[in-house]
């Protein structure tokens, strides 16, 4: 039975809230599902955006020392790649799962791919967690509050609007209304051969 973005909402909420359990970006990690499945791959995507989300945090600090800073900042490049990475496993699962469907004559391509679409999903999970979190927060004003609470409002509406497009894109996949073309990422900037910040300095 093919998973629907209600499941990937669930995987992506239980992953924030067993993060936050410890809420440290050193907690070991341990995926709950088999390695062959989609759902050991979103479990392991958005365990990486959980962790980014709070580097991006740590890093922001006023206070923190600048070689520290810079160490976190070479932990949230090595997170980006790893991010982009398991977007491209997803996609790598989709197109085997969709392998031998045969698109219509009059099938179009869609603007981002499956995996893309769902990597926004796993990080609006982490955007409506920590708004409701602020929400609810008992330290905060109540105008803070009452501004928050609006704002989650919009999040999970928007949660509901990605989750339905998301659903249309795969149906349209399976279907053959729509099919895929995946191209890489080829981020430069962790590549010694396409950096010249690196390889001028070899």
């Amino acid at each position: 039975m093919s998973l629907k973005a209600q499941d990937f909402n669930k995987i992506f909420d239980a992953v924030i809230a067993k993060y936050h359990v410890v809420d440290d970006v050193d907690q070991p990690f341990e995926n709950v599902y088999e390695a062959s499945t989609l759902e050991h791959l979103l479990y392991r995507k958005c365990w990486i955006d959980t962790v980014q989300w709070h580097y991006e945090d740590i890093i922001r600090l006023p206070e923190i020392d600048p070689i520290e800073a810079l160490a976190l900042k070479r932990r949230i490049d090595a997170s980006n790649q790893d991010r982009t990475d398991m977007v491209e496993y997803v996609d790598s699962y989709f197109l085997q799962k969709y392998n031998d469907v045969q698109a219509k004559d009059k099938a179009k391509i869609n603007s981002e791919s499956p995996a893309w679409a769902i990597d926004r999903l796993s990080i609006l999970a982490l955007k409506i967690y920590h708004m409701n979190e602020e929400a609810t927060r008992k330290s905060a004003s109540e105008s803070h509050k009452v501004s928050c609470q609006k704002k989650l409002a919009i999040l999970l509406e928007q949660r509901v609007d990605l989750s339905t497009a998301i659903d249309d894109l795969i149906r349209d996949i399976e279907n053959g209304d729509k099919y895929m073309k995946v191209y890489k990422q080829m981020k430069m900037y962790n590549d010694d051969e396409l950096n010249p910040m690196l390889y001028n300095k070899k």
